[in-house]
């Protein structure tokens, strides 16, 4: 994972956001401990993998990100369902996420033979999503996928976000932290399997009209 890169399209982006929302909100803690590692997979009862493991140690502990577009920003057509910028990644929201997964998984979605049902199975869930979704890694892949889980019928149920963790990160950099509900990333994927495509026609859009 190219950091340095990572790092250039956050600072980027913040100041763009920071002109357009005087609300924006930022945090970046600094890189987590082993300690403080260890102590969330014991929580979570298992060993984090291995990308997602090293954004901890290697970049940040808790990267936060969110910004509203204003009103009378105009995106163009395929775009009007993007409406802010948001991002959470930190060792308590993985905790939290998987929790809300795990819960889901139990009292909603329990029947694995059942299609929709065991897409919420096999999996850790990473983020929260506002409505109640969740982001999550498909723990069934020995690299795993990053995969958008509804729990109302979405159309993003399944959506593949990234083919691994880094691909997920990079791509949402670059299309500028979306919002995570799957309506405003489904505008920068091509298709269910394949990830968030920086370079399709709605992400250089999206860049043409907020920069």
């Amino acid at each position: 994972m190219d950091y340095k890169k990572f790092q250039e399209n956050l600072d980027k982006w913040i100041e763009i956001y920071e002109g357009l929302d005087e609300d924006t909100r930022f945090e970046k803690k600094k890189k987590a401990t082993p300690k403080q590692v260890e102590k969330a997979e014991e929580e979570l009862g298992c060993v984090l993998p291995e990308q997602l493991r090293n954004f901890f140690l290697e970049f940040s502990s808790h990267l936060y990100i969110f910004s509203n577009l204003p009103d009378e920003l105009e995106l163009p057509e395929g775009l009007e369902e993007v409406f802010s910028a948001s991002f959470l990644l930190s060792l308590d929201e993985v905790v939290n996420a998987e929790t809300s997964r795990k819960d889901w998984a139990k009292t909603c979605f329990s029947d694995v033979n059942n299609e929709y049902d065991r897409i919420w199975h096999g999996k850790l869930g990473i983020m929260t999503v506002a409505n109640g979704d969740i982001i999550a890694l498909d723990m069934e892949k020995e690299n795993p996928s990053v995969v958008y889980l509804s729990h109302d019928d979405g159309e993003g149920h399944g959506a593949v976000l990234g083919t691994d963790f880094f691909s997920y990160l990079n791509a949402i950099a670059e299309v500028g932290f979306c919002g995570n509900e799957d309506w405003q990333m489904l505008p920068f994927m091509e298709d269910m399997t394949s990830g968030i495509n920086p370079d399709c026609e709605n992400a250089k859009n999206y860049r043409a009209c907020v920069r």
